[in-house]
């Protein structure tokens, strides 16, 4: 998967899978700082989606899902470069499809929640 940010990203995950916490630290390096708020650098909420998808596609319980859309995602506070984000990510079969939940936080307190939908595909 291509993504934009630079971040590396810390997956734990429980068996079986479903439960994990993501982490990351935001680089005042990241290109997609550039432009976006100058003089004041966000790191944009896209980013922090693709974050939540790279995190999730790690800890998928099922290796037939695959992501079909986001249902939704909230943006709570700013994140900004030196935050470290913590994402705890939560699996539950959601009728024929799977829902993979996102909460992420960084020290300042919650900073976004974002709620995928992945399908099976086999």
């Amino acid at each position: 998967m291509t993504t934009p940010v630079l971040a590396e990203l810390s997956v734990e995950a429980d068996e079986p899978r479903r439960t994990a916490t993501v982490t990351l630290t935001v680089g005042a390096d990241e290109p997609v700082f550039a432009g976006h708020y100058p003089h004041f650098a966000i790191f944009p909420g896209v980013c922090l989606v693709d974050c939540v998808v790279r995190g999730a596609d790690r800890t998928i319980p099922d290796p037939g899902l695959e992501l079909c859309g986001v249902d939704s995602a909230r943006f709570l506070t700013a994140v900004f470069p030196g935050d470290e984000v913590r994402i705890e990510l939560s699996w539950r079969p959601l009728g024929d499809d799977w829902r993979c939940a996102a909460e992420l936080s960084t020290a300042r307190g919650p900073a976004a929640v974002v709620r995928l939908r992945y399908r099976v595909t086999r």
